[in-house]
């Protein structure tokens, strides 16, 4: 299997609507933004790519179906490969891993992964109508099977398992819409309270306004490429920043539809399924038993069996034995301050039941930045730098490309450069973990971009 490269991201700016432009226009914003950072025309790029994987959620929301072939020619890429993928929340992981394989495999040695979504089209309800049909529709959709009723079941029950609060959830809000703050491309750029997220409109209890992810209209590209696939470009004139980021592992998660079909495992079954390296030890295993004795049981409607089972095929993958020691931060999907709150837990930066805690305590702020919050530790591991799905927004087919780009920026040390503002730098990072969430964990990718030394 070959080394994949990500050498250049672009993204359109992520809002509420974009009535001046079509779906192919905001793409092109993207797609623009990512050729020239590498200093190509879109003459030398085409004649160099040899494919594309397009990513959008939903045919409705464009009223268009087949919508990627009309990007793709849109982009002049036509009549070279390209196909659309589609995976709910985690399209746009599912996408980055596409174009990864096409490079891996050897069928591509350069391929354009671009995603995008406008959801203005229709009115609020209406989308939530549209993304609640990527519940089961026989059997979870007609009794009320909107998301964020689904979430907020889970993090009732994550509430009642871990004595896990709204205060913690709201930790999350406040991090991720104050690092949002410095970021020009998110759509929501707010200084909050604890006060403010819990006092907003509620939704869902506990689940407020100001945790919940919103609609937008956007788009985001990737280039990955082999290293013949970097020999040409640079022949076409292309300038590839040095040291190079490579995708050092992938993974990837599913579980059913239906969370009432989801089995309950034996405690030595989860611990011989489940257990991460940095969880291999004499006290987690008899924490876990505590845990278990009074009447935990896994997955259950508190966890994402499919992040653990990507984030553990990822860490093999790329080598990491301690994903806490060794990202240097991680951009994840906060469709809800809850579903954050329960990843770090999947992705192994804390031990199942201590989400909350590790929301509240520090270790996933970024450093220098003043939240205006009591943290008695400082900061490890930035979680979603950039603000997240919750504050950037959630153009659906675009936010796991999203993460991508952001990612690429950070183990480029060019945050200011695209920013304007060096604040969201996390100095001196070489490891980064995105990670794309579909449903109520149905489909979860987890990807490792790694600065080579």
């Amino acid at each position: 299997m070959r080394s994949v490269y990500i050498i250049s991201g672009g993204l359109s700016k992520f809002s509420k609507a974009r009535p001046d432009k079509t779906f192919q226009a905001v793409v092109k914003e993207a797609y623009d933004y990512a050729i020239d950072d590498l200093g190509l025309d879109h003459r030398q790029f085409v004649e160099a790519v040899d494919g594309s994987v397009a990513s959008y959620f939903s045919d409705h929301f464009s009223r268009q179906l087949m919508a990627g072939i009309m990007v793709q020619d849109y982009l002049g890429l036509c009549p070279k490969p390209g196909h659309r993928v589609e995976g709910g929340g985690a399209t746009g992981g599912i996408c980055f891993q596409e174009a990864w394989k096409a490079v891996a495999s050897g069928y591509m040695d350069i391929c354009l992964a671009y995603g995008f979504e406008t959801m203005s089209h229709v009115a609020t309800w209406k989308g939530n109508e549209f993304i609640a049909l990527a519940s089961d529709v026989s059997f979870d959709y007609p009794v009320g099977g909107f998301y964020s009723g689904y979430y907020a079941m889970m993090v009732t029950r994550h509430m009642k398992e871990f004595g896990t609060t709204p205060e913690q959830m709201a930790h999350v809000s406040v991090k991720n819409h104050m690092n949002a703050y410095h970021n020009p491309y998110a759509q929501k750029r707010q200084r909050l309270t604890i006060e403010d997220v819990r006092q907003a409109p509620m939704v869902a209890w506990p689940l407020t306004r100001l945790d919940i992810c919103v609609m937008s209209d956007g788009a985001a590209a990737t280039i990955l490429c082999s290293e013949e696939g970097l020999r040409r470009l640079e022949a076409a004139g292309a300038k590839i920043p040095r040291p190079l980021v490579k995708v050092s592992g992938i993974g990837r998660g599913t579980d059913a539809m239906r969370m009432a079909d989801r089995p309950h495992q034996g405690f030595d079954d989860f611990l011989r399924a489940n257990l991460l390296p940095n969880e291999d030890s004499v006290d987690t295993r008899a924490y876990y038993r505590k845990l278990w004795d009074r009447g935990f049981r896994y997955p259950g409607v508190h966890s994402f069996r499919a992040g653990r089972m990507g984030s553990k095929e990822a860490y093999k993958n790329a080598g990491i034995n301690d994903p806490l020691a060794e990202l240097d931060f991680v951009e994840l999907h906060d469709a809800y301050t809850s579903s954050e709150i329960q990843t770090y837990e999947d992705m192994g930066l804390c031990r199942y039941g201590e989400g909350g805690s590790f929301a509240e305590s520090g270790k996933a702020f970024m450093p220098g930045i003043d939240y205006g919050l009591n943290l008695h530790e400082e900061p490890l591991c930035p979680v979603n730098p950039s603000g997240g799905l919750i504050a950037c927004g959630h153009p659906v087919g675009a936010t796991g490309l999203m993460q991508a780009v952001f990612a690429l920026w950070q183990l480029q040390s060019t945050i200011q450069a695209h920013f304007g503002d060096p604040t969201l730098q996390v100095s001196g990072a070489r490891r980064g973990a995105i990670h794309s969430h579909a449903g109520t964990g149905t489909y979860v990718t987890v990807s490792i971009l790694e600065k080579e030394s």
